[in-house]
Protein backbone atom coordinates (compact mmCIF):
# COMPACT_ATOMS: atom_id res chain seq x y z
CA UNK A 1 0.00 0.00 0.00
CA UNK A 2 1.22 3.20 -0.64
CA UNK A 3 1.96 6.13 1.90
CA UNK A 4 -0.23 8.53 1.83
CA UNK A 5 1.03 10.59 4.84
CA UNK A 6 1.72 14.19 3.99
CA UNK A 7 3.05 16.94 6.57
CA UNK A 8 3.96 20.78 7.09
CA UNK A 9 7.33 21.75 5.16
CA UNK A 10 9.22 24.49 7.24
CA UNK A 11 6.99 26.91 5.22
CA UNK A 12 3.91 25.16 5.83
CA UNK A 13 4.55 25.70 9.50
CA UNK A 14 5.44 29.57 9.18
CA UNK A 15 2.16 29.82 7.27
CA UNK A 16 0.81 28.35 10.60
CA UNK A 17 2.18 30.96 12.73
CA UNK A 18 0.88 34.00 10.15
CA UNK A 19 -2.53 33.10 10.47
CA UNK A 20 -2.39 32.29 14.41
CA UNK A 21 -1.71 35.88 14.74
CA UNK A 22 -5.16 36.66 13.99
CA UNK A 23 -5.96 34.39 17.33
CA UNK A 24 -2.85 35.95 19.20
CA UNK A 25 -4.55 39.48 18.92
CA UNK A 26 -8.09 38.26 19.35
CA UNK A 27 -7.02 37.01 22.93
CA UNK A 28 -4.64 39.87 23.41
CA UNK A 29 -7.57 42.26 23.18
CA UNK A 30 -9.85 40.06 25.71
CA UNK A 31 -7.84 40.93 28.60
CA UNK A 32 -6.10 44.20 27.00
CA UNK A 33 -8.30 46.01 29.86
CA UNK A 34 -7.74 44.15 32.73
CA UNK A 35 -4.63 45.05 33.92
CA UNK A 36 -4.90 48.69 33.21
CA UNK A 37 -8.07 49.27 34.18
CA UNK A 38 -7.23 51.36 37.34
CA UNK A 39 -4.53 53.86 35.36
CA UNK A 40 -6.69 54.30 31.96
CA UNK A 41 -9.98 55.07 34.02
CA UNK A 42 -8.33 57.81 36.33
CA UNK A 43 -8.64 55.65 39.49
CA UNK A 44 -4.88 56.01 40.83
CA UNK A 45 -3.75 58.61 43.32
CA UNK A 46 -2.17 61.85 41.64
CA UNK A 47 -2.34 61.26 38.20
CA UNK A 48 -1.03 64.52 37.72
CA UNK A 49 2.90 63.33 38.97
CA UNK A 50 2.87 61.59 35.57
CA UNK A 51 3.53 64.39 32.75
CA UNK A 52 1.64 62.89 28.96
CA UNK A 53 3.49 61.94 26.43
CA UNK A 54 4.41 65.09 23.98
CA UNK A 55 1.82 64.07 21.35
CA UNK A 56 -1.17 62.50 23.36
CA UNK A 57 -3.62 64.61 25.26
CA UNK A 58 -4.15 62.87 28.55
CA UNK A 59 -2.33 60.51 31.41
CA UNK A 60 -6.11 59.03 31.46
CA UNK A 61 -9.45 59.03 30.67
CA UNK A 62 -12.41 59.38 33.72
CA UNK A 63 -15.18 56.39 33.08
CA UNK A 64 -17.54 55.25 35.57
CA UNK A 65 -17.44 51.65 35.96
CA UNK A 66 -20.51 51.33 33.55
CA UNK A 67 -18.68 53.61 31.07
CA UNK A 68 -15.81 51.27 31.27
CA UNK A 69 -17.66 48.02 31.06
CA UNK A 70 -19.45 49.69 27.54
CA UNK A 71 -15.90 50.25 26.09
CA UNK A 72 -14.94 46.64 27.14
CA UNK A 73 -18.16 44.94 25.55
CA UNK A 74 -18.09 46.96 21.98
CA UNK A 75 -15.20 44.96 21.47
CA UNK A 76 -17.98 42.09 20.79
CA UNK A 77 -20.24 44.36 19.08
CA UNK A 78 -17.68 45.14 16.07
CA UNK A 79 -17.14 41.49 16.84
CA UNK A 80 -20.25 40.65 16.26
CA UNK A 81 -20.29 43.08 12.99
CA UNK A 82 -17.30 41.53 11.58
CA UNK A 83 -18.49 38.01 12.04
CA UNK A 84 -21.53 38.87 10.05
CA UNK A 85 -19.73 39.93 6.66
CA UNK A 86 -16.83 37.60 7.60
CA UNK A 87 -18.37 35.01 4.85
CA UNK A 88 -18.71 37.60 2.02
CA UNK A 89 -14.73 38.62 2.46
CA UNK A 90 -13.94 34.99 2.40
CA UNK A 91 -15.87 33.80 -0.37
CA UNK A 92 -14.63 37.13 -2.14
CA UNK A 93 -11.63 37.92 -1.22
CA UNK A 94 -9.99 34.38 -0.23
CA UNK A 95 -8.94 33.06 3.14
CA UNK A 96 -5.58 35.39 2.75
CA UNK A 97 -7.49 38.57 1.28
CA UNK A 98 -9.56 37.94 4.63
CA UNK A 99 -6.98 37.81 7.04
CA UNK A 100 -4.93 40.60 5.45
CA UNK A 101 -8.52 43.03 6.60
CA UNK A 102 -8.40 41.70 9.24
CA UNK A 103 -5.14 42.65 10.23
CA UNK A 104 -5.73 46.17 8.98
CA UNK A 105 -8.63 46.93 10.78
CA UNK A 106 -6.83 45.49 13.91
CA UNK A 107 -4.06 47.97 12.75
CA UNK A 108 -6.33 50.65 12.51
CA UNK A 109 -7.87 49.99 15.83
CA UNK A 110 -4.91 49.12 18.00
CA UNK A 111 -3.35 52.63 17.44
CA UNK A 112 -6.37 54.50 17.52
CA UNK A 113 -7.16 53.48 21.02
CA UNK A 114 -3.15 53.56 21.69
CA UNK A 115 -3.46 57.85 21.17
CA UNK A 116 -7.30 58.37 22.14
CA UNK A 117 -7.98 61.10 24.45
CA UNK A 118 -11.93 61.03 25.12
CA UNK A 119 -14.12 57.69 25.66
CA UNK A 120 -15.78 58.17 21.76
CA UNK A 121 -12.33 57.40 20.63
CA UNK A 122 -11.31 55.12 22.92
CA UNK A 123 -14.67 53.55 21.88
CA UNK A 124 -14.13 53.64 17.62
CA UNK A 125 -10.82 52.02 18.21
CA UNK A 126 -11.83 49.19 20.53
CA UNK A 127 -14.79 48.57 18.18
CA UNK A 128 -13.05 48.40 14.78
CA UNK A 129 -10.43 45.70 16.77
CA UNK A 130 -13.68 43.60 17.16
CA UNK A 131 -14.70 44.12 13.86
CA UNK A 132 -11.23 42.79 12.89
CA UNK A 133 -11.80 40.04 15.51
CA UNK A 134 -14.72 39.15 14.03
CA UNK A 135 -13.93 38.41 10.65
CA UNK A 136 -10.19 37.07 11.92
CA UNK A 137 -12.22 34.21 14.07
CA UNK A 138 -13.89 32.93 11.30
CA UNK A 139 -11.27 33.00 8.97
CA UNK A 140 -8.55 31.94 10.87
CA UNK A 141 -9.71 28.14 11.75
CA UNK A 142 -10.83 27.76 8.47
CA UNK A 143 -7.65 28.43 6.80
CA UNK A 144 -5.40 26.27 9.56
CA UNK A 145 -8.03 23.22 8.44
CA UNK A 146 -7.57 23.99 4.39
CA UNK A 147 -3.75 24.49 4.88
CA UNK A 148 -3.57 21.13 7.48
CA UNK A 149 -3.04 17.89 6.08
CA UNK A 150 -5.75 15.54 7.28
CA UNK A 151 -3.40 13.51 9.53
CA UNK A 152 -2.73 16.48 11.47
CA UNK A 153 -5.79 18.54 11.11
CA UNK A 154 -7.63 17.95 14.51
CA UNK A 155 -3.87 19.05 16.21
CA UNK A 156 -3.67 22.06 13.95
CA UNK A 157 -6.89 23.31 14.50
CA UNK A 158 -6.12 23.24 18.39
CA UNK A 159 -3.66 25.79 17.48
CA UNK A 160 -6.59 28.46 17.09
CA UNK A 161 -7.12 28.32 21.05
CA UNK A 162 -3.34 28.52 21.66
CA UNK A 163 -2.76 31.26 19.88
CA UNK A 164 -5.52 33.11 21.49
CA UNK A 165 -4.85 31.81 25.21
CA UNK A 166 -0.94 32.99 24.46
CA UNK A 167 -2.23 36.49 23.58
CA UNK A 168 -3.79 36.64 27.17
CA UNK A 169 -1.25 35.69 28.85
CA UNK A 170 1.45 38.40 26.93
CA UNK A 171 -1.53 41.22 27.24
CA UNK A 172 -1.18 40.59 30.83
CA UNK A 173 2.34 40.14 31.13
CA UNK A 174 2.78 43.72 29.40
CA UNK A 175 -0.38 45.19 31.15
CA UNK A 176 1.55 44.56 34.81
CA UNK A 177 4.64 45.97 33.36
CA UNK A 178 3.10 49.24 31.56
CA UNK A 179 0.04 49.78 34.09
CA UNK A 180 0.93 53.23 34.72
CA UNK A 181 -0.69 56.64 33.52
CA UNK A 182 2.05 57.17 31.21
CA UNK A 183 2.93 53.65 29.55
CA UNK A 184 -0.70 51.85 29.06
CA UNK A 185 -0.86 53.36 25.79
CA UNK A 186 2.33 51.00 24.42
CA UNK A 187 -0.32 48.38 25.37
CA UNK A 188 -2.02 49.04 22.26
CA UNK A 189 0.93 50.13 20.00
CA UNK A 190 2.24 46.90 21.01
CA UNK A 191 -0.46 45.13 19.06
CA UNK A 192 -0.46 47.80 16.28
CA UNK A 193 2.73 47.07 15.10
CA UNK A 194 2.35 42.90 15.03
CA UNK A 195 -0.50 43.94 12.81
CA UNK A 196 1.76 46.25 10.58
CA UNK A 197 4.01 42.86 10.53
CA UNK A 198 1.34 40.72 9.90
CA UNK A 199 0.40 43.36 6.71
CA UNK A 200 4.38 43.53 5.51
CA UNK A 201 4.78 40.01 5.54
CA UNK A 202 1.09 38.64 3.82
CA UNK A 203 2.71 38.68 0.25
CA UNK A 204 4.73 36.25 1.21
CA UNK A 205 2.10 33.93 2.16
CA UNK A 206 0.00 31.43 -0.02
CA UNK A 207 -3.87 31.08 -0.33
CA UNK A 208 -5.98 28.27 0.99
CA UNK A 209 -5.26 24.97 -1.67
CA UNK A 210 -8.96 23.91 -0.81
CA UNK A 211 -10.21 27.71 -1.97
CA UNK A 212 -7.96 27.73 -4.98
CA UNK A 213 -9.36 24.20 -6.18
CA UNK A 214 -13.08 25.28 -5.71
CA UNK A 215 -12.22 28.58 -8.03
CA UNK A 216 -10.63 26.52 -10.26
CA UNK A 217 -6.57 27.44 -9.80
CA UNK A 218 -5.59 24.01 -10.69
CA UNK A 219 -2.16 25.44 -11.20
CA UNK A 220 -1.99 27.53 -8.26
CA UNK A 221 -3.36 25.03 -6.41
CA UNK A 222 -0.72 22.41 -7.20
CA UNK A 223 2.21 25.31 -6.45
CA UNK A 224 0.80 25.64 -3.13
CA UNK A 225 0.11 22.43 -1.82
CA UNK A 226 4.00 21.98 -2.52
CA UNK A 227 4.76 24.65 -0.93
CA UNK A 228 2.76 23.44 2.18
CA UNK A 229 3.13 19.82 1.95
CA UNK A 230 6.16 19.33 -0.22
CA UNK A 231 4.72 17.55 -2.64
CA UNK A 232 1.33 16.64 -4.59
CA UNK A 233 -1.41 15.31 -1.80
CA UNK A 234 -2.53 11.75 -2.13
CA UNK A 235 -4.77 10.75 -5.15
CA UNK A 236 -7.47 9.95 -2.80
CA UNK A 237 -7.40 13.46 -0.88
CA UNK A 238 -7.15 15.56 -4.45
CA UNK A 239 -10.01 13.20 -5.68
CA UNK A 240 -11.83 13.79 -2.93
CA UNK A 241 -11.98 17.60 -2.94
CA UNK A 242 -12.19 17.89 -6.65
CA UNK A 243 -15.68 15.71 -6.69
CA UNK A 244 -16.71 17.89 -3.46
CA UNK A 245 -15.94 21.06 -5.67
CA UNK A 246 -17.68 19.45 -8.53
CA UNK A 247 -20.89 18.42 -6.64
CA UNK A 248 -21.19 21.72 -5.70
CA UNK A 249 -20.38 23.20 -9.19
CA UNK A 250 -23.50 20.69 -10.40
CA UNK A 251 -26.15 21.71 -7.57
CA UNK A 252 -25.43 25.75 -8.75
CA UNK A 253 -24.42 26.53 -5.11
CA UNK A 254 -21.01 26.67 -5.22
CA UNK A 255 -21.47 29.15 -2.10
CA UNK A 256 -24.38 28.95 0.54
CA UNK A 257 -25.15 32.64 1.90
CA UNK A 258 -26.63 32.95 5.41
CA UNK A 259 -30.62 32.92 4.38
CA UNK A 260 -29.98 30.34 2.39
CA UNK A 261 -28.66 28.01 6.09
CA UNK A 262 -31.91 28.23 7.03
CA UNK A 263 -33.39 26.98 4.10
CA UNK A 264 -31.89 24.39 3.44
CA UNK A 265 -32.67 21.44 5.54
CA UNK A 266 -29.20 19.54 5.12
CA UNK A 267 -27.77 22.39 7.01
CA UNK A 268 -29.72 22.88 10.01
CA UNK A 269 -27.64 19.87 12.20
CA UNK A 270 -24.13 21.18 11.46
CA UNK A 271 -25.41 25.10 11.92
CA UNK A 272 -26.88 24.17 14.93
CA UNK A 273 -23.94 21.83 16.40
CA UNK A 274 -21.47 24.64 15.77
CA UNK A 275 -23.64 27.24 17.03
CA UNK A 276 -24.68 25.57 20.43
CA UNK A 277 -20.60 24.96 20.58
CA UNK A 278 -20.11 28.33 19.91
CA UNK A 279 -22.39 29.62 22.24
CA UNK A 280 -21.97 26.95 25.17
CA UNK A 281 -17.96 28.82 24.98
CA UNK A 282 -19.60 32.10 26.06
CA UNK A 283 -22.00 31.29 28.38
CA UNK A 284 -19.47 29.28 30.61
CA UNK A 285 -18.17 32.66 31.98
CA UNK A 286 -14.86 32.17 30.46
CA UNK A 287 -14.62 35.68 29.27
CA UNK A 288 -16.11 37.23 32.49
CA UNK A 289 -13.33 35.41 34.35
CA UNK A 290 -10.44 37.01 32.11
CA UNK A 291 -12.11 40.12 31.68
CA UNK A 292 -12.62 40.68 35.56
CA UNK A 293 -10.79 38.64 37.26
CA UNK A 294 -9.15 41.52 39.23
CA UNK A 295 -12.65 42.83 40.12
CA UNK A 296 -13.38 39.19 41.14
CA UNK A 297 -10.50 38.72 43.35
CA UNK A 298 -9.90 42.24 44.29
CA UNK A 299 -11.75 41.76 47.84
CA UNK A 300 -9.80 38.44 48.25
CA UNK A 301 -6.36 39.12 47.15
CA UNK A 302 -6.13 43.18 47.03
CA UNK A 303 -2.41 42.85 46.49
CA UNK A 304 -1.89 39.95 44.75
CA UNK A 305 -4.80 40.38 42.06
CA UNK A 306 -3.16 41.33 39.04
CA UNK A 307 -0.57 38.31 39.63
CA UNK A 308 -3.29 35.47 40.37
CA UNK A 309 -4.77 37.28 36.86
CA UNK A 310 -1.83 36.94 35.16
CA UNK A 311 -1.40 32.82 36.77
CA UNK A 312 -4.40 32.12 35.24
CA UNK A 313 -3.45 33.18 31.94
CA UNK A 314 -0.68 30.97 32.42
CA UNK A 315 -2.19 27.94 33.59
CA UNK A 316 -4.22 28.48 30.24
CA UNK A 317 -1.36 28.27 28.12
CA UNK A 318 0.32 24.78 29.91
CA UNK A 319 -3.78 23.64 29.62
CA UNK A 320 -3.89 24.61 25.68
CA UNK A 321 -1.10 22.09 24.89
CA UNK A 322 -2.80 18.49 25.85
CA UNK A 323 -5.78 18.54 23.36
CA UNK A 324 -3.16 19.00 20.79
CA UNK A 325 -1.76 15.62 21.57
CA UNK A 326 -5.60 14.15 22.70
CA UNK A 327 -7.72 15.33 20.14
CA UNK A 328 -7.17 12.94 17.38
CA UNK A 329 -6.37 9.70 20.27
CA UNK A 330 -9.39 10.40 22.08
CA UNK A 331 -11.45 11.97 19.74
CA UNK A 332 -13.33 15.40 20.01
CA UNK A 333 -16.99 14.22 22.27
CA UNK A 334 -14.79 12.05 24.62
CA UNK A 335 -11.94 15.25 25.25
CA UNK A 336 -15.31 17.86 24.55
CA UNK A 337 -17.36 15.70 27.71
CA UNK A 338 -14.43 15.90 30.25
CA UNK A 339 -14.10 19.90 29.63
CA UNK A 340 -17.59 20.28 30.74
CA UNK A 341 -17.87 18.15 33.73
CA UNK A 342 -14.88 19.84 34.93
CA UNK A 343 -16.02 23.29 34.47
CA UNK A 344 -19.35 22.43 36.05
CA UNK A 345 -17.85 21.60 39.02
CA UNK A 346 -15.47 24.42 38.95
CA UNK A 347 -18.02 27.14 38.58
CA UNK A 348 -19.95 25.77 41.52
CA UNK A 349 -16.76 25.70 43.61
CA UNK A 350 -15.91 29.75 42.51
CA UNK A 351 -19.82 30.65 43.72
CA UNK A 352 -19.72 28.32 46.38
CA UNK A 353 -16.10 29.58 47.52
CA UNK A 354 -16.94 33.65 47.36
CA UNK A 355 -20.31 32.77 49.21
CA UNK A 356 -18.19 31.32 52.24
CA UNK A 357 -15.55 33.62 51.89
CA UNK A 358 -13.54 31.33 51.20
CA UNK A 359 -10.25 32.78 49.46
CA UNK A 360 -8.17 29.73 48.74
CA UNK A 361 -11.13 28.03 47.84
CA UNK A 362 -12.36 30.54 45.05
CA UNK A 363 -8.86 30.97 44.07
CA UNK A 364 -7.92 27.04 43.37
CA UNK A 365 -11.59 26.72 41.76
CA UNK A 366 -10.85 29.53 38.81
CA UNK A 367 -7.44 27.95 38.11
CA UNK A 368 -9.53 24.55 37.64
CA UNK A 369 -12.20 25.91 35.63
CA UNK A 370 -9.74 27.62 33.05
CA UNK A 371 -8.05 24.22 32.89
CA UNK A 372 -11.15 22.31 32.29
CA UNK A 373 -11.88 25.01 29.82
CA UNK A 374 -8.57 25.09 27.76
CA UNK A 375 -8.99 20.89 27.09
CA UNK A 376 -12.13 20.92 25.40
CA UNK A 377 -14.45 23.73 25.38
CA UNK A 378 -11.57 26.42 24.40
CA UNK A 379 -9.98 24.79 21.33
CA UNK A 380 -12.87 22.11 19.96
CA UNK A 381 -15.67 24.35 18.96
CA UNK A 382 -13.12 25.89 16.66
CA UNK A 383 -11.95 22.56 15.36
CA UNK A 384 -15.52 21.48 14.92
CA UNK A 385 -16.36 24.20 12.20
CA UNK A 386 -14.78 22.59 9.27
CA UNK A 387 -15.57 19.12 10.55
CA UNK A 388 -18.88 19.32 10.77
CA UNK A 389 -19.26 22.10 7.57
CA UNK A 390 -19.88 21.13 4.67
CA UNK A 391 -17.04 23.06 2.16
CA UNK A 392 -19.74 25.08 0.46
CA UNK A 393 -21.46 25.77 3.67
CA UNK A 394 -18.59 26.50 6.01
CA UNK A 395 -18.18 30.05 5.65
CA UNK A 396 -21.54 30.82 6.34
CA UNK A 397 -21.89 28.24 9.22
CA UNK A 398 -18.67 29.81 10.50
CA UNK A 399 -20.32 33.45 10.64
CA UNK A 400 -23.14 32.79 12.35
CA UNK A 401 -21.90 30.71 14.55
CA UNK A 402 -19.53 33.35 15.62
CA UNK A 403 -21.94 35.78 15.21
CA UNK A 404 -23.99 33.80 18.47
CA UNK A 405 -20.08 33.56 19.98
CA UNK A 406 -20.05 37.92 20.56
CA UNK A 407 -23.67 38.35 20.88
CA UNK A 408 -23.19 36.01 23.84
CA UNK A 409 -19.51 37.56 24.72
CA UNK A 410 -21.04 41.03 24.69
CA UNK A 411 -24.02 40.35 26.89
CA UNK A 412 -21.78 38.23 29.52
CA UNK A 413 -19.10 41.01 29.29
CA UNK A 414 -21.87 43.83 29.33
CA UNK A 415 -24.03 42.22 32.24
CA UNK A 416 -21.84 40.42 34.44
CA UNK A 417 -20.59 43.52 37.23
CA UNK A 418 -24.02 44.91 37.37
CA UNK A 419 -26.43 41.48 37.60
CA UNK A 420 -23.24 40.02 40.03
CA UNK A 421 -24.07 43.07 42.45
CA UNK A 422 -27.81 42.85 41.80
CA UNK A 423 -27.60 38.92 43.06
CA UNK A 424 -25.72 39.76 45.86
CA UNK A 425 -27.82 42.40 47.47
CA UNK A 426 -24.70 44.30 48.56
CA UNK A 427 -23.82 41.81 50.35
CA UNK A 428 -19.36 40.57 49.96
CA UNK A 429 -20.71 37.06 50.48
CA UNK A 430 -23.18 36.54 48.10
CA UNK A 431 -20.97 37.64 44.91
CA UNK A 432 -20.55 34.02 43.93
CA UNK A 433 -24.15 33.66 43.13
CA UNK A 434 -23.65 34.87 39.52
CA UNK A 435 -21.32 31.65 38.75
CA UNK A 436 -24.31 29.38 39.81
CA UNK A 437 -26.41 31.15 36.48
CA UNK A 438 -23.09 30.25 34.51
CA UNK A 439 -23.43 26.62 35.67
CA UNK A 440 -27.22 26.67 34.64
CA UNK A 441 -26.52 28.01 31.26
CA UNK A 442 -23.64 25.38 30.51
CA UNK A 443 -25.12 22.61 31.68
CA UNK A 444 -28.46 23.55 29.55
CA UNK A 445 -26.47 24.42 26.48
CA UNK A 446 -23.92 21.26 26.51
CA UNK A 447 -27.23 18.89 27.41
CA UNK A 448 -28.27 19.70 23.79
CA UNK A 449 -25.15 20.00 22.29
CA UNK A 450 -24.64 16.08 23.50
CA UNK A 451 -27.52 15.12 21.84
CA UNK A 452 -26.68 16.16 18.90
CA UNK A 453 -22.94 16.09 18.20
CA UNK A 454 -21.31 12.20 17.67
CA UNK A 455 -17.72 13.42 17.41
Amino acid sequence: MANTHVSFTKYGWSSCLWILVIGFQYGYHISALNQIQAVLTCKIANPSLFPPYKYVPTTCIPMSDFTFSFVTAIFTVGGLAGSLVANLIMDRWGRKGASKICAVLMAGGSGLFGISGSVVSLLLGRFLVGVGSGIGLCVGPIFLAEIAPAQISGSVGVLTQLGIVLGIMVTQMVGIRFATPTGWRLVFLFSCLLSLLQILTSPLMVESPAWLLKRRHFDDYHKVVSKLWGRKPPVELEESLLEEAQQSDDNHIPNVNVPQLFALRELRRPLAIVSLAMLSQQISGINAVLYYSNNILAKSLPEFGPYVSLGITVVNVLMTFPPIVLIERMGRKPLLTISILGALASLTCIGFGLNIGSVSLSSVAIVTFVMSFAIGLGPIPFVMIPDVSPAHAVSAISSVALSLNWIANFIVGLVFLPLRNFLAGGDMLKEGRIFYVFVILLFSSTFMLSRMYRG
